[in-house]
């Protein structure tokens, strides 16, 4: 990647898009970090940017080589609003793209399975980035984090079922690499963390390093599927809990290599990562 090369950053203040933005910034790459509102992101270029606004699309485009996907939140069906753009930066001369999708969601699957079986087609050098689950869940503004300051409580449907939690900086540390590596991964790669864990493992890492109590209570499908619904449309609460279920039996119950042999170091552990991020003293 040369320096005149430009990568746009979609959704640049997010979890994942906000580390990425700022690696490739401190690394000396030149960076567009677009958002709906164009927050200023260090070193970067600000840009509006909206998934539903076509009107935003030509302008951060212009004078882009790679760019970095995140799909639109709580849209089941983003295939609708980003082929079209993709389309749109193909021929703008956007040559590489990375995309953020989920370990739970294959190639060809819903939502944005249908953006990943695409990427051969449209770009030349492509990854789509798989994580399992954040572990900043449950030290920033997610439900979990939000239940753990309040009443010490994490609330699933996931019974004992076991998660590769995977730090969101070993994420953006996989996306600079297949950003600007001299080849692409042209793959997918599944990104978890070095161990699996419990929803019960996690409440008592908290509370070991916080020295607060953290229970995990077991809830469900149904009583978990009402209880996002309170919070969000009852479409994506019910995705969500389906999510729990899936966890539950097993299916995110796995590690992989992907960070170790992407950026050569291994990824960091939720222990780890309570250590330092952890935001209550106990």
């Amino acid at each position: 990647m040369s320096a005149t090369d430009t990568t746009l950053v979609i959704g640049a203040t997010g979890t994942t898009g906000s580390r990425t933005a700022a690696r490739l910034t401190a690394a000396g790459h030149r960076v567009k970090a677009a958002s709906r509102h164009a927050t200023p992101v260090p070193g970067a270029e600000p840009v509006p940017f909206d998934w539903y606004d076509p009107g935003t699309h030509v302008a951060v485009l212009d004078g882009v080589d790679r760019v970095y996907l995140i799909p639109p939140l709580g849209n089941p069906d983003p295939a609708s609003v980003m082929l079209p753009f993709l389309r749109q930066a193909r021929t703008a001369g956007v040559h590489r793209a990375v995309l953020l999708s989920s370990s739970a969601v294959p190639e060809g699957g819903p939502a944005v399975g249908m953006v990943h079986q695409a990427m051969p087609a449209l770009f030349e050098q492509w990854a789509v980035l798989r994580p399992s689950w954040f572990m900043q869940n449950f030290t920033g503004t997610h439900i979990h984090a939000l239940s753990i300051r309040e009443d010490g409580t994490i609330w699933t449907a996931t019974g004992t079922g076991r998660v590769g939690f995977v730090d969101a900086e070993d994420i953006a540390a996989v996306a600079v690499h297949a950003l600007t590596d001299e080849h692409a991964p042209n793959t997918d790669l599944v990104l978890t963390g070095p161990e699996a864990l419990s929803y019960d493992d996690i409440a008592t890492s908290i509370t070991e390093v916080t020295g607060r109590p953290v229970v995990h209570r077991h809830l469900p499908y149904e009583q978990m599927r009402d209880r996002l619904a309170a919070l969000m449309p009852l479409e994506f609460a019910a995705i969500l809990a389906g999510m729990d279920r899936a966890i539950a039996e097993g299916a995110e119950d796995r590690v992989t290599d992907a960070v170790q042999h992407i950026t050569g170091r291994p990824p960091r552990s939720f222990r780890a990562l309570l250590d330092k991020e952890m935001p209550w003293s106990s």
